[in-house]
């Protein structure tokens, strides 16, 4: 695979910005003229990193890239701070990633490189902090995605842990982390009316809007397995079965986790081309 790191001025988060990308790469049997004029537009993965992390840790601690390669994907890994992919005007001069994700990333990707820009053709997944940040995205923007992969993040009952504590006070800074994001977005009430409630966008969806489909990835042994038994029994109350589960015996909130999930997403994304272009 041929691996492109960019670093650019965005409009929308007021600041320079990397990314990284993974692009197919010349298989064997083919030119070089061949491959690069072929005009072939490629299925695109948008991998989102967890708190603490940064876009090109994906690479470092699994095997993104030869998964990718099997599929012949392009894999696009933006850095987003701890900013749990939502917009924070108060900070610095403004950083607002969902308009920086559509507005500049999408149609950078798929004007510059050889991106398919269709809906089928897009896929987007992320790990905890990503995972949530994937499943807001994709539920603000059901017209962009073809399925999200939500990785150790199932969606929250905020009703039920309108306090912020959904760890039992395991986990603190969390909580005050919670209070923050209610306070960004204006207050509660205005908090549980935001993308960022991802629980009352897929449960209620007030508007009947057709969401992709997604697939929850979660060790066992995770902190969010609480959590996550909670989505389950809501979407077994609720006669729920457009959703894809898969859970993982004895693993934790970790890299292991994170690699099958990635590994089993994209080979979900493309089903059909395994093996093309891919060099052993």
């Amino acid at each position: 695979m041929a691996l492109v790191t960019l670093n650019f001025e965005s409009a929308y988060l007021n600041q320079a910005q990397y990314i990284t990308v993974i692009l197919p790469d010349k298989p064997d049997g083919k030119t070089a003229e061949e491959f690069y004029s072929s005009g072939e537009k490629y299925k695109v993965l948008w991998l989102l990193h967890g708190t603490y992390g940064i876009g090109n840790e994906w690479l470092r601690r699994t095997k993104v890239e030869l998964y990718a390669s099997k599929r012949n994907m392009i894999v696009v890994m933006p850095d987003a701070l701890n900013s749990d992919f939502v917009a924070w005007p108060e900070f610095g001069m403004g950083y607002d990633f969902p308009n920086y994700f559509v507005k500049e990333l999408m149609p950078l990707i798929h004007h510059w490189f050889p991106a398919s820009d269709k809906k089928e053709d897009n896929f987007i997944a992320g790990l905890s902090m990503g995972g949530q940040g994937a499943t807001q995205l994709g539920f603000m923007y059901p017209d962009k995605f073809a399925k999200i992969g939500a990785f150790s993040y199932p969606l929250i009952n905020y009703h039920k842990h309108d306090d912020g504590d959904v760890f039992n006070g395991e986990f603190p800074e969390y909580t005050k982390r919670f209070f923050t994001q209610v306070k960004n977005q204006g207050g509660m009430e205005a908090f549980m009316k935001s993308p960022y409630n991802t629980w009352d966008m897929f449960f209620e969806n007030p508007e009947g809007i057709e969401l992709p489909p997604i697939h929850f990835f979660i060790g066992k042994e995770d902190f969010f397995w609480p959590v996550h038994l909670e989505m389950k029994r809501e979407l077994k109350k609720r006669g729920r079965t457009d959703v894809e589960i898969t859970e993982y015996p004895k693993l934790h909130h970790e890299w292991e986790v994170w690699d099958r999930a990635v590994h089993a997403f994209i080979d979900e994304c493309d089903p059909d081309t395994i093996g093309a272009g891919f060099r052993y």
